[in-house]
């Protein structure tokens, strides 16, 4: 992906340690100062950051006014299904059925943006990146884990909902049971029909952005009491972008 920018914020790659740790310290500001997740370990330092970092292509916008860094996420970019074992989610579930995806995979993980920036415009650049990243590089599906803040499903009851009712994988995908601790949501929530405007307000605006594009997720949402979360494995087949959300995304990426 050749470095861009659209209005005042621009993407690039990170190309120094430098830059790979401002990532990690935005993650943590992101996901784990006062959000009720661990400190301990590795996240002493004020640093959020895992195995999975070294194998990894991380993305930075930042704002070129300022020159802060205001999103990240990170890329792990797969050959074909039968390496998704070695993906990030593939800790939390069972991915057997993905092994037969015969095409290019990217895994999107960790993305954030500052908490104390509410600009539309970082999620717009930041997007654009990835749609240049997947042009580029001929990435027939993008997948990841898609967080809901705190472990309490009750919270999220509408938008688990519908999720339910009109956006789980297709059979052939499916993502099984894997970690320890999960709620089913789609078994749970069989006869309940969700209120649509509060599904939507719950829902974490990066699945909001999947799913308008044709993505879908698994039937269950993994607890993650580390980073105190509730997430869904979410998968986009880029074949199956609508062509007028194809084309807009392409335009800003252009």
């Amino acid at each position: 992906m050749r470095a861009f920018s659209r209005g005042r914020y621009a993407a690039r790659f990170a190309s120094t340690p430098a830059d790979v740790e401002a990532a990690q310290r935005l993650r943590y500001r992101s996901f784990i100062a006062g959000r009720g997740a661990a400190t301990d370990g590795d996240r002493a330092d004020g640093l959020e950051r895992d195995r999975f970092d070294d194998r990894c292509t991380h993305v930075l916008v930042e704002d070129t006014r300022s020159g802060r860094l205001v999103c990240c996420f990170r890329l792990l970019h797969l050959a074909r299904g039968a390496e998704i074992a070695e993906s990030y989610a593939a800790q939390y579930y069972e991915l057997s059925r993905l092994a037969a995806f015969d095409g290019p995979m990217v895994e999107m993980g960790r993305f954030c943006i500052d908490p104390d920036v509410r600009d539309p415009d970082v999620l717009r650049v930041a997007w654009a990146a990835m749609t240049r990243y997947v042009d580029e590089r001929g990435v027939e599906m993008l997948f990841g884990c898609s967080s809901f803040q705190g472990t309490e499903a009750e919270a999220y009851m509408d938008a688990f909902a519908l999720l339910k009712d009109r956006h789980l994988a297709p059979k052939r995908w499916l993502p099984r049971v894997k970690a320890p601790a999960v709620f089913q949501f789609a078994r749970r929530l069989r006869l309940r029909k969700p209120d649509l405007k509060l599904a939507m307000q719950k829902m974490p605006p990066l699945l909001r952005t999947y799913l308008v594009m044709g993505g879908w997720v698994s039937d269950h949402a993994v607890v993650d009491r580390d980073l105190n979360t509730l997430h869904v494995f979410t998968g986009l087949e880029i074949r199956a972008i609508p062509p007028t959300r194809a084309r807009l995304l392409r335009a800003t990426a252009g």
